[in-house]
């Protein structure tokens, strides 16, 4: 079985302050005015959830209790009592005048009607300027006013370091208040960060008043002010909450500054707006905090200020840490069934651990951030490209994922707005996504090790979606998916060519073959064993396919081909064989049979011709996504190269739409009005009377293939006004460019863009054979393996691999066909190495 270490869950709160960094953020792309709207940068772990913080500055979706809560704000903000959680900075000026703000900008004016005229902490007097930068995972919202003697950058981020899991898994999110005194005088500056004790309540839980839902399960939280050599603080806990619960857990809001620290435990339990008229007026008054005595407040709220002077056109940072703690999560949706528990909480005893812990190395945690992000960025590859790319990995930071104790990372489709949609790591949605393998490949290959040695059964039949725990996972589902299951062998082998792991490899092998001669089973897909699956074939459209496709076909031939190298390195030469007469067979019968000239078409058996749901006759804008894959891994053309290029020719002819105005659509609308997108599947010729359901649809992670592809055949215009098109639809005015939906929030499928960004750069790397791809076109590029990472600076001379993480085995890189040796076969961190032209 696939190793895989163990971590842990809190939530706190931090701050201190500091002089500016000298390393400034990188920066890809900017928003402001209306494409603020939507903003909503997730911050988290990878497996811890996240809060995210958006446009304005303010924090929503507190998504941190093994749970999604999309609108959650950690307290119900439709009431005049129940502010959100905030942060809000005073000045007093040289000549003893004083200025208060929320540290947000305006109120969204989506928010001005409301039935009672209430918005998220919408009392609070903002900043009137705002903007947002951001390059994931780092996140910049920029506030100012005339009539304020300050200016303030609010810096988010969740460390997240390539190759290293564990430091992109830790529950916390960085907040750096960055405050510019504008005068020529000295000022003092203090800044309040305040959350009300939400232990208990994940915002899925509600009782209806006369105000709306209210949300439940906090019951009288307290809150206590802790301090060790470094820390100060406020812990956030309830002993009244059942210790089962999926939202038991604890919840600190701390500071290591030495200087001058005040705080409340608790505000007074006023009602009607009091509440907070003495917390502001306390704060507004001298920028510090007066203590007061808890009263029966079911979420008390802590406050922490700390109070600074800047001199004239000084700059200093106030940083706050937010961390949580919540170890209950339960198996997949059952919330009040069995808990299966969350790899990050085994690392911390509880929220102060966190910071504790994670405080001493956050400034290289950052740094090691940076290097990554910055690295990316200055790649030479179109700006939106990166945008796709990078700004998806944040799925992998939200409740899409998870991590049990063992390490498995696990994963839903995506997430609804309060639960998780469609269990089970599902292996036809999972097997798109590019970013997991590629950045964490440790993470990827226990995704391997549950598909192959957990979900499949003596006979090869693999569940596709795995139930937990992990003892039970073959029987997550009672039918297999073609898709599914061949694409998990493609999978193997890219992990297995990126890792170089043989031991998982030959462990997993007598699974791997079984998954792929489950094929050939009686009444199977390819029952005939002749290379075509012609079988009853349930997949990624939720519905089953009867007869040979192009969907099906392409993923069949990549698992036929990777399934034979395998083979044959293991040297199992009569499966190889098998599989290289099958492979021949059935991409010859595929070109012959399913290529109309001008795409690939499904052939209905004649018994099936009244079936509904087929995909028939229509051109669909996935047919080649094995060969997407097939591309990934290196493994070539599964078919004729020019009808490959033809039908990306033909997916762009038929599926592309320019608008959405005179569009039908019987099931889900993710583009709209004037957007542009490439449908599902088109009908140029005849379409059966009831298609598949989602042919009228538009999805991200299928366009991304797409694109992708037609990178792989030099048509690299044409792939990124497909890229374009996407990324224009989630412009932070009408959808978040932090969220690519399908079937869910934070869809996993989407990360197929990640595959477009492999695809630009030509990288491969097999740590078999210690061979390196990279394109020919002179620049520089960030590359990485799933393990180590770094920059690759292309000429037509020589090759320069700098390693910024990790290490690598390198003997060779080949460019445009060219080959270069590399003078060094292992670059660790901090060195590089030159790779020359091999002489004819």
């Amino acid at each position: 079985m696939y190793k895989v270490k163990n971590y842990l869950f809190v939530f706190m709160l931090s701050s201190c302050f500091f002089t500016v960094n000298a390393r400034e953020w990188p920066l890809l792309k900017s928003y402001s005015g209306e494409n603020l709207s939507k903003i909503a940068l997730p911050i988290g772990g990878i497996g811890t959830g996240s809060v995210s913080i958006n446009g304005y500055g303010e924090f929503q979706d507190w998504e941190i209790m093994n749970s999604p809560g999309k609108g959650f704000y950690g307290t119900q903000y439709d009431k005049p009592d129940n502010y959100i959680p905030f942060f809000c900075i005073y000045a007093k000026r040289d000549d003893g005048s004083k200025f208060s703000r929320g540290l947000m900008g305006p109120v969204d004016t989506k928010n001005y009607e409301h039935m009672e005229g209430y918005a998220p902490s919408h009392g609070i007097p903002r900043f009137r300027d705002v903007s947002f930068d951001t390059a994931y995972p780092f996140g910049i919202v920029n506030l100012d006013d005339l009539e304020s003697p300050v200016s303030v950058r609010i810096k988010a981020f969740n460390p997240m370091i390539p190759g290293d899991a564990d430091s992109s898994g830790i529950p916390i999110a960085v907040l750096t208040y960055e405050v510019t005194n504008k005068s020529n005088k000295n000022i003092e500056v203090a800044i309040s960060g305040n959350i009300p004790n939400f232990v208990g309540q994940d915002g899925r839980e509600f009782k209806v008043t006369s105000h709306g839902r209210v949300p439940t399960g906090a019951l009288k939280n307290s809150n206590r002010f802790f301090q060790d050599d470094k820390i100060k603080g406020l812990y956030l806990y309830s002993d009244r909450i059942i210790k089962s619960h999926r939202a038991h857990g604890s919840i600190a809001i701390s500071t290591d500054n030495s200087g001058s620290v005040t705080y409340r435990t608790s505000w007074l339990d006023f009602w009607w707006g009091n509440s907070l008229l003495d917390f502001w007026e306390d704060f507004a008054d001298n920028g510090e905090l007066e203590n007061r005595k808890s009263g029966n407040d079911a979420t008390p709220w802590a406050s922490l200020a700390v109070k600074e002077e800047l001199l004239p056109n000084e700059t200093k940072t106030f940083r706050f840490y937010i961390t949580w703690h919540f170890p209950n999560r339960k198996i997949w949706n059952n919330t009040d069934g069995s808990t299966i528990g969350n790899y990050y909480t085994t690392k911390y005893s509880d929220a102060k651990d966190v910071i504790i812990k994670t405080q001493p190395k956050i400034d290289m945690l950052e740094g090691k951030t940076i290097d990554f992000v910055e690295t990316f960025v200055k790649s030479d590859i179109p700006e939106v490209l990166k945008e796709a790319a990078l700004f998806n990995t944040s799925t992998l930071r939200t409740q899409t994922v998870f991590r049990i104790p063992s390490g498995h990372m696990m994963g839903w489709e995506g997430n609804m707005d309060q639960v998780g949609s469609c269990f089970g790591s599902c292996t036809h949605v999972w097997n798109y996504e590019q970013a997991t393998p590629f950045l964490y490949g440790d993470l990827s290959m226990s995704m391997r090790d549950v598909e192959f040695n957990y979900s499949t059964r003596l006979n090869g039949q693999m569940s596709f979606r795995a139930a937990l725990p992990l003892r039970k996972a073959k029987f997550g589902t009672g039918i297999p998916a073609a898709d599914g299951q061949m694409g998990t062998i493609l999978k193997m082998y890219r992990d297995w060519q990126l890792s170089g792991n043989d031991n998982f490899l030959r462990s997993s092998w007598p699974n791997i073959k079984k998954a792929l001669a489950f094929a050939w089973e009686d009444s199977g897909w390819d029952s005939k064993k002749i290379g075509i699956m012609d079988g009853k074939q349930h997949n990624t459209m939720d519905v089953e396919y009867y007869g040979p496709n192009p969907q099906m076909g392409f993923w069949y031939l990549g698992a036929l081909k990777a399934g034979g190298e395998m083979a044959k390195y293991l040297g199992d030469s009569d499966f190889a064989q098998e599989c290289e007469v099958l492979y021949n067979s059935g991409s010859k019968w595929m070109e012959e049979n399913l290529f109309n000239g001008e795409y690939f078409v499904h052939k209905i058996p004649d018994n099936k011709k009244d079936a509904y749901f087929q995909l028939g006759d229509g051109c669909l804008v996935d047919q080649l996504v094995g060969q997407y894959l097939a591309h990934v891994c290196g493994l070539g053309y599964l078919a004729d190269k020019e009808m490959i290029a033809t039908t990306l020719e033909s997916i762009l002819k038929y599926n592309y739409k320019d608008n959405f105005h005179d569009h039908f659509n019987v099931m889900r609308s993710y583009v709209l009005g004037d957007e542009k997108g490439l449908l599902m599947a088109a009908y140029p010729y005849s379409r059966p009377e009831f298609p598949f359901p989602y042919f009228t649809e538009v999805m991200t992670g299928f366009e991304y293939t797409v694109a992708a592809g037609l990178i792989y055949e030099g048509k690299r215009d044409q792939a990124i006004e497909v890229i374009k098109n996407i990324r224009d639809r989630f412009d932070g005015k009408k959808r978040n460019p932090f969220n690519e939906i399908e079937c869910g929030n934070h869809y996993a499928r989407a990360m197929a863009s990640w595959g477009a960004y492999i695809a630009w750069t030509g990288f491969q790397y097999s740590a078999v054979s210690q061979i390196m791809h990279i394109t020919d076109n002179p620049g520089s590029y960030f590359w990485s393996n799933g393990y180590s990472w770094g920059k690759i600076s292309v000429s037509s001379n020589d090759i320069r691999i700098e390693v910024l993480h990790g290490e690598i085995n390198l003997k060779e890189i080949i460019s445009g066909g060219k080959e270069f040796m590399v003078e060094a076969v292992n670059i660790k961190a901090g060195e590089s190495a030159t790779a020359m032209a091999k002489a004819n």
